[in-house]
Protein backbone atom coordinates (compact mmCIF):
# COMPACT_ATOMS: atom_id res chain seq x y z
CA UNK A 1 0.00 0.00 0.00
CA UNK A 2 1.26 3.49 -0.72
CA UNK A 3 1.56 6.20 1.90
CA UNK A 4 -0.69 9.26 1.95
CA UNK A 5 -0.17 12.63 3.61
CA UNK A 6 -3.25 13.73 5.52
CA UNK A 7 -4.70 17.22 5.86
CA UNK A 8 -2.99 17.49 9.25
CA UNK A 9 0.24 18.23 7.32
CA UNK A 10 1.90 21.44 8.53
CA UNK A 11 3.88 21.85 5.26
CA UNK A 12 7.23 21.59 7.04
CA UNK A 13 8.77 19.72 4.09
CA UNK A 14 10.73 17.25 6.23
CA UNK A 15 9.41 14.31 4.22
CA UNK A 16 10.25 15.47 0.70
CA UNK A 17 14.05 15.01 0.70
CA UNK A 18 13.74 11.62 2.45
CA UNK A 19 11.84 9.94 -0.41
CA UNK A 20 14.12 7.66 -2.48
CA UNK A 21 11.63 7.76 -5.38
CA UNK A 22 10.97 11.51 -5.46
CA UNK A 23 7.30 10.68 -4.95
CA UNK A 24 6.63 13.58 -2.54
CA UNK A 25 5.80 17.05 -3.81
CA UNK A 26 4.76 20.35 -2.29
CA UNK A 27 1.05 21.09 -2.62
CA UNK A 28 0.14 22.68 -5.95
CA UNK A 29 3.38 21.61 -7.67
CA UNK A 30 3.11 19.48 -10.82
CA UNK A 31 5.02 16.19 -10.87
CA UNK A 32 6.69 13.94 -13.46
CA UNK A 33 7.47 10.24 -13.57
CA UNK A 34 11.05 11.14 -14.55
CA UNK A 35 11.67 12.98 -11.27
CA UNK A 36 14.08 10.77 -9.32
CA UNK A 37 13.66 7.76 -11.63
CA UNK A 38 15.28 6.28 -14.73
CA UNK A 39 12.03 6.35 -16.72
CA UNK A 40 11.77 7.83 -20.21
CA UNK A 41 9.12 7.97 -22.94
CA UNK A 42 5.74 6.34 -22.54
CA UNK A 43 5.65 4.10 -19.48
CA UNK A 44 3.05 1.77 -18.02
CA UNK A 45 3.64 1.42 -14.29
CA UNK A 46 3.18 -1.97 -12.58
CA UNK A 47 -0.30 -0.90 -11.42
CA UNK A 48 -1.36 -0.43 -15.07
CA UNK A 49 -1.48 3.38 -15.35
CA UNK A 50 0.19 4.92 -18.40
CA UNK A 51 2.24 8.13 -18.40
CA UNK A 52 4.49 10.16 -20.64
CA UNK A 53 7.45 10.11 -18.26
CA UNK A 54 8.61 13.66 -19.09
CA UNK A 55 5.11 15.21 -19.02
CA UNK A 56 4.02 17.31 -16.07
CA UNK A 57 1.06 15.84 -14.21
CA UNK A 58 -1.61 17.61 -12.19
CA UNK A 59 -0.86 17.97 -8.46
CA UNK A 60 -2.52 15.37 -6.26
CA UNK A 61 -3.20 18.06 -3.63
CA UNK A 62 -3.17 21.83 -3.85
CA UNK A 63 -2.78 22.69 -0.16
CA UNK A 64 -0.38 20.26 1.53
CA UNK A 65 2.53 18.05 0.53
CA UNK A 66 1.38 14.95 -1.31
CA UNK A 67 2.67 11.54 -2.40
CA UNK A 68 2.20 10.20 -5.93
CA UNK A 69 0.84 6.66 -5.36
CA UNK A 70 2.33 5.29 -8.60
CA UNK A 71 5.81 6.34 -7.44
CA UNK A 72 5.55 5.36 -3.76
CA UNK A 73 7.15 2.07 -2.75
CA UNK A 74 6.86 2.66 1.02
CA UNK A 75 10.68 2.68 0.86
CA UNK A 76 10.63 -1.12 0.34
CA UNK A 77 14.01 -2.13 -1.04
CA UNK A 78 15.59 1.05 0.33
CA UNK A 79 14.82 1.26 4.06
CA UNK A 80 13.20 -0.73 6.87
CA UNK A 81 10.24 1.69 7.10
CA UNK A 82 8.73 4.55 5.11
CA UNK A 83 11.10 7.46 5.67
CA UNK A 84 8.39 10.11 5.26
CA UNK A 85 6.53 8.65 8.25
CA UNK A 86 9.75 8.32 10.24
CA UNK A 87 10.59 12.03 9.96
CA UNK A 88 7.09 13.54 10.05
CA UNK A 89 6.71 15.66 13.21
CA UNK A 90 2.90 15.42 13.19
CA UNK A 91 2.46 11.78 12.10
CA UNK A 92 0.44 12.64 9.00
CA UNK A 93 2.18 10.15 6.66
CA UNK A 94 -0.05 7.10 6.96
CA UNK A 95 -0.95 4.00 4.88
CA UNK A 96 -3.23 4.82 1.94
CA UNK A 97 -6.05 2.28 2.09
CA UNK A 98 -7.08 3.25 -1.47
CA UNK A 99 -3.73 2.02 -2.82
CA UNK A 100 -2.97 -1.32 -1.17
CA UNK A 101 0.01 -3.21 -2.62
CA UNK A 102 1.94 -6.31 -1.63
CA UNK A 103 5.63 -6.19 -0.80
CA UNK A 104 6.23 -8.05 -4.07
CA UNK A 105 4.40 -5.32 -6.04
CA UNK A 106 6.33 -2.59 -4.21
CA UNK A 107 9.63 -4.28 -5.08
CA UNK A 108 8.46 -4.64 -8.70
CA UNK A 109 7.65 -0.93 -8.79
CA UNK A 110 11.08 -0.04 -7.33
CA UNK A 111 12.85 -2.19 -9.94
CA UNK A 112 10.73 -0.66 -12.71
CA UNK A 113 11.54 2.94 -11.75
CA UNK A 114 15.22 2.38 -11.02
CA UNK A 115 16.50 0.36 -13.97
Amino acid sequence: MAIIITDECINCGACEPECPNTAIYEGGIEWKMTDGTDLKGTVIVPGGNSYEAEAEQEPVDMDVYYIVPDKCTECVGFHEEPQCAAVCPVDCCVPDVDHEETEERLLEKKAFMHL
